[in-house]
């Protein structure tokens, strides 16, 4: 491992979407980290906050612009149409490239210990290139949000997606390794499945996840499946070759079935339970059907990727950013 001796320039990469009300209780504990990492020499002086508006419809942008007028620490990118928390990220990330050594991205809620941060930076001096923010406690979650969430880390490794447990968007990437990811052009992509494909020397920074203490989450029970069905169907096919086992499995059913009725029909017997059969039919009928959704989730995945459209557009910056950034 590679020790790092100088002060590494860090970029803190908020996505920001509709957090009018959490980003005045945010904004000041972010610039304190700044400043008191900045006082210890753990980071550069040149380092600072960016916030990514993902096309907010309250006062998030207008609130980050009087930020940056009181203090240049804090920085703003606003996106022209809402793209998602991970275009927004990459949103930062790309607008990094040559100007941070380092980036952690983190939300806007404050549920994830920025405390930590300290320490992510030192195992990043230390030679790591990737330090995951790993929650060691759940307990503020609801009981239907960690079961689905342990459920969904299960799900993701055994379909053949590596993903870190208990682990976000909480996280320290290199230059080197943020260069890596923004090669990546998926439009569909999911970085926690993703990023730890980089093969980087990564490692971890467990915290206690806090309660939201205003605002209200993003991520509604529709979004979270859809979340979750954009991970699973952008990082592995291992869905589709189950269900052409299970297309398999029903045709054995099937030839049994058929094997049964001639055997019936060859020794006097009367065939019944129409109940039976139209159960099988709905039942045969709904996985066909499920299996086109899922396949269908692929071609659309492959659509938008064919089409080759930008992941975001950002329409105004508070900051120094490169002249060029804004289109």
């Amino acid at each position: 491992m590679e020790i790092k001796k100088e002060l590494p320039v860090l970029w803190l990469i908020v996505p920001c979407y509709n957090e009018e009300t959490m980003l005045p209780l945010s904004m000041p504990q972010f610039e304190n980290l700044m400043a008191d990492m900045m006082e210890k020499r753990v980071i550069a002086e040149e380092s600072r906050i960016v916030y990514v508006d993902d096309c907010s419809t309250d006062g998030t942008w207008e609130l980050i612009c009087r930020m940056n007028e009181k203090c240049p620490l804090h920085c703003g990118l606003h996106l022209g149409r809402n793209a998602g928390q991970q275009n927004a990220m990459l949103a930062g990330m790309e607008a990094s490239i040559g100007q941070a050594d380092c980036v952690v991205t983190v939300d806007a809620d404050l549920q994830d210990d920025i405390g930590v941060i300290p320490e992510m930076v030192r195992r990043y001096r230390d030679g790591y290139e990737i330090v995951y923010g790993v929650r060691c406690d759940r307990s503020s979650d609801s009981f239907f949000k960690r079961s689905t969430a342990l459920a969904f880390y299960r799900l993701m490794n055994w379909l053949g997606a590596k993903t870190i447990y208990n682990h976000s968007e909480f996280r320290l990437m290199g230059c080197r390794s943020v260069r890596q990811l923004l090669q990546y052009s998926e439009r569909a992509i999911f970085l926690r499945a993703i990023v730890p494909q980089l093969g980087y020397l990564s490692t971890t920074v467990c915290y206690v996840r806090q309660r939201r203490v205003a605002g209200e989450t993003k991520y509604s029970l529709s979004r979270m499946i859809t979340h979750a069905l954009r991970g699973i169907t952008s990082v592995t096919v291992k869905p589709i070759r189950l269900v052409s086992l299970f297309g398999l499995g029903f045709i054995l059913v099937a030839v049994c079935v058929a094997c049964w009725a001639f055997w019936c029909l060859f020794t006097g017997r009367s065939v019944g339970g129409w109940v039976s059969l139209i159960l099988s039919i709905w039942f045969v009928g709904g996985s066909i059907l499920a299996a086109l959704g899922l396949i269908g989730e692929y071609i659309g995945n492959i659509f938008l990727d064919v089409k080759q459209r930008p992941r975001y557009n950002i329409t105004e910056v508070k900051g120094d950013f490169p002249q060029n950034l804004c289109s």
